[in-house]
């Protein structure tokens, strides 16, 4: 069997589980937030009943983080209904905005607070639930009404996908991130090249990679229609996973049989710096074709790209230099604000590269990769032009309306493009 199909198996309590399988799962974990969060209590209370109790306190994650910095009455009334049911439920892993405990993005935020295991199933109300699959689980997005049922009984029916496996040969060239080689494989297969498949990503490159890396190859495997994205655990994991929890895990790997799909070899080398144009992450381009396309905005941030590695790489580019054009930089979460704030390049820390580049540094959370209310931090204007280190660029994402559009690039990408003012293939200050 596959890693997908032994964790399913095991949470099924089945000797073997095979594609196609329909089968109950025990759910390890259940991930909320304020979208989704509040129409899934809806859904919960009127199922179970008002004075229901969730399955298990301790497996109920609630973090806000999408429309949370903003005046709009109906964004803050979504964290009102969280709070409560917090409370209501005595929901131990609730990570409040404003509270000593705020996270930020959940998908970064998850792994922060140790909840993200080897072996576990995770689901949660968020497509790029996914991401979390970087840590050798299984973890994929559901509606509000399989969440509800989760939060009722700790269960799910589940049918068991077939695994397409991605096999990255060679090392990692200096002039490209995950991001390019998740839209390279998107474009490849196109955005329902893997609809209900787990896709696996492996090779020397994947071993390289550091931890925030491989989340940023799970976190897009969606945007392929992938049921899931999974790297099994290795050392690099197993480090990371300990350093964020005590609780006990268990390592699960193919089995020497293990049957895939398909497999699609790929020779790190040969991909260049990579760009999804409007309005699909599918429109791939290389950047060093679009350096005719101005822009208005460079952004660098979402659970996509708004880790420490996104950070530190951009800094690379940034450092020394002015950017051109309005240039976010958002944080996942709190702990990557600290870090920006104290992680250094030279002598320098990432803050002031940034601040000295004239970046605007945003807070930690989702921001504007959704749109959000209008006084959003880093939303677009109607038909201004946005180069940005987020996960889709489908008319109307990150506000801005039908004519505005969004280019999809890697963090490297990103801040070559805000410094010319136009895309712009990194290798060009990288040489």
């Amino acid at each position: 069997m596959t890693i997908t199909e032994k964790i399913l198996a095991k949470h099924a309590k089945r000797a073997r589980a095979e594609p196609g399988d329909n089968i109950w799962i025990d759910a390890d974990l259940l991930l909320t937030h304020d979208i989704c969060g509040p129409g899934t209590i809806d859904i919960f209370k009127s199922e179970f009943g008002e004075k229901a109790k969730v399955w298990d306190r301790e497996k109920v994650v609630i973090m806000p983080d999408h429309y949370i910095f903003t005046k709009d009455e109906m964004a803050l009334r979504n964290i009102l209904i969280l709070r409560e049911f917090a409370r209501e439920q005595n929901i131990r892993y609730y990570y409040d905005v404003g509270g000593a405990h705020y996270k930020g993005v959940c998908h970064v935020g998850l792994p922060e607070g140790g909840h993200t295991r080897p072996g576990e199933v995770l689901f949660g109300t968020d497509s790029h639930t996914c991401t979390h699959g970087a840590f050798g689980l299984f973890a994929t997005g559901v509606g509000n009404t399989d969440a509800a049922l989760i939060m009722g009984t700790g269960k799910l029916w589940v049918k068991v996908p077939p695994t397409m496996r991605f096999l990255f040969e060679g090392a990692m060239p200096a002039y490209l991130m995950a991001k390019d080689l998740i839209l390279h494989v998107i474009g490849d297969i196109g955005v329902d090249g893997a609809t209900y498949r787990a896709m696996e990503f492996c090779g020397p490159a994947i071993e390289e990679m550091e931890i925030e890396e491989r989340m940023t190859l799970c976190n897009m495997a969606i945007e392929a229609g992938g049921k899931n994205g999974v790297i099994a655990c290795d050392g690099k994991t197993e480090a990371f996973v300990r350093a964020h929890t005590d609780k006990p895990f268990e390592r699960v790997a193919n089995d020497k049989d293990a049957s895939f799909l398909v497999t699609h070899t790929y020779r790190t080398a040969s991909i260049e710096p990579t760009v999804a144009a409007p309005h699909s992450p599918g429109n791939r381009r290389l950047a060093k074709d679009l350096g005719g396309v101005k822009i208005n905005q460079a952004y660098i941030g979402s659970c996509t790209g708004g880790k420490v590695i996104d950070f530190k790489r951009a800094a690379e580019i940034l450092k020394g230099r002015k950017v051109a054009v309005r240039t976010r930089i958002v944080p996942a979460t709190r702990f990557v604000e600290t870090a920006i704030a104290t992680e250094e390049i030279g002598g320098v820390t990432l803050k002031k590269i940034f601040e000295d580049a004239g970046c605007l540094i945003g807070p930690p959370s989702c921001a504007a990769c959704l749109g959000g209310p209008v006084d959003t931090f880093g939303r677009i204007a109607a038909g201004e032009v946005c180069v940005s280190t987020t996960n889709r660029n489908f008319p109307g994402r990150m506000g801005g309306g039908k004519d505005a559009q969004v280019y999809l690039a890697s963090p490297l990408t990103v801040a070559a493009s805000a410094l010319l003012g136009v895309i712009t293939d990194p290798r060009e200050f990288l040489r």
